[in-house]
């Protein structure tokens, strides 16, 4: 038996309500040795008086020394073991944008990059171009034509888009053609697996035409593919643990993630307020609600030490807000670090409080990743934690006799 199919027996009935807060990005690393990370520079007054109240820890995205996605470290908090549920990040940002893939589909992320004279990458995410912008160069697209597939190519938000590929006989095992570093030419669509032949050749054969198309492009006049995947199968969180569970994202993608979960994506906000807002609104209708801050992720990527303390502040400052609505079980935590100083996701433990009147105070007075090493849930697998929401939610009956 494993751990869903034990959470689908022991699952009970209650009226308690569960809030799960994700900074992407959470966790962090000092400038310098013995120095603090964004988290211990930022003034958390609200998330210090949580810890005092609540138990705190330090999360494991997947194992020990691996750093994972955001994919797969959003999977663990949801209680989806990452390494049996895989999802290419194609399908959670096709599927976050409202596109429904089909039996024969395989979708891929891309982003816009910025291409030197010589065919290099001098910027990763062309230069974060604004919607508005990309948009367009997102409708230069369709006029990619590859014989015998349909293709759709999909705006997301920035220099993110979706494009989609449809036909008999594709599958997702292409790796990605992010090379993750500037100064370097785009990778070449290969497929990981024999059965993706066909697939790494619409892809490269789309990436051509692309190049064709937007080479007087200014920002976007390259890409990058990431995630190649065809829809997958999961269990849904009402299955699963008997919850009406809402989302409330900005970001596509997180969107996709909540939707595969079988979760209900609620409102329309583009900014932290107008989440907590909607949140207040939809209180009485859901048992679960899942919020996601993307900032403190992408200001880590940019190496944004000031900025990602700045952005740490902002998520404390809303804390209140959500602390009136009297949620029952309350937590505070990231689907993986993401340190200025590295510049990219890591595979340090991410730090987790967990707040309820069911808590065994572990006598800190502090949320950041020194205080958590020393917390009473100690290091432990994301995929655990919610089991320990639905424990003090008094929604898990006894195993055994």
């Amino acid at each position: 038996m494993n751990q869903l199919q034990l959470v689908r027996e022991l699952a009970e009935k209650a009226t308690t309500k569960i809030v799960m807060l994700v900074a992407d990005g959470l966790g962090g690393l000092p400038l310098e040795p013995g120095g603090r990370t964004e988290l211990e520079t930022a003034s958390t007054p609200n998330l210090d008086r949580l810890a005092a109240r609540g138990t705190s820890g330090s999360s494991i995205p997947v194992l020990p020394g691996i750093t994972p996605g955001s994919g797969p470290g959003h999977l663990g908090l949801f209680g989806y073991d990452p390494l049996e549920f895989r999802i290419g990040r194609g399908a959670l940002e096709a599927t976050g944008i409202g596109f429904e893939l089909g039996p024969d589909d395989v979708a891929a992320r891309g982003n816009f990059c910025t291409l030197d004279a010589a065919g290099r990458i001098s910027d990763r995410r062309a230069g974060r171009i604004p919607s508005e912008e990309s948009f367009k160069v997102v409708e230069r697209l369709e006029a990619v034509k590859i014989e015998g597939v349909e293709t759709f190519v999909k705006p997301v938000k920035e220099h993110r888009f979706v494009v989609v590929f449809r036909g008999k006989g594709l599958d997702g095992g292409v790796a990605d053609t992010d090379p993750q570093a500037v100064g370097v030419a785009p990778l070449d669509p290969v497929a990981a697996v024999p059965a993706a032949g066909r697939t790494a050749e619409v892809a490269k054969e789309f990436v051509r035409q692309a190049r064709l198309i937007l080479r007087d492009e200014p920002k976007a006049n390259g890409m990058v593919l990431r995630g190649f995947a065809a829809k997958p199968q999961l269990p849904t969180f009402e299955q699963v643990y008997g919850l009406r569970s809402a989302a409330i994202a900005v970001y596509p993608m997180y969107k996709g993630l909540a939707r595969l979960a079988g979760m209900t994506l609620v409102g329309r906000a583009q900014s932290l307020d107008e989440q907590i807002e909607t949140l207040a609104g939809c209180w009485n209708d859901y048992d679960f609600f899942f919020l996601h801050f993307k900032y403190t992720d992408s200001t880590g990527e940019d190496g944004n030490f000031s900025e990602k303390v700045r952005r740490t502040e902002e998520l404390d400052s809303a804390i209140p807000r959500i602390e009136r609505l009297r949620p029952d079980v309350l937590i505070v935590t990231g689907d993986h670090s993401t340190p200025s100083l590295l510049k990219s996701h890591s595979w340090h433990p991410v730090p987790t409080l967990l707040v309820a009147d069911t808590c065994r105070p572990d006598g800190l007075t502090g949320f950041s990743e020194r205080e958590c090493l020393r917390g009473g849930l100690g290091q432990f697998a994301a995929k655990h934690l919610m089991l320990l929401a639905m424990a003090h939610a008094l929604r898990l009956g006894k195993y055994g006799a």
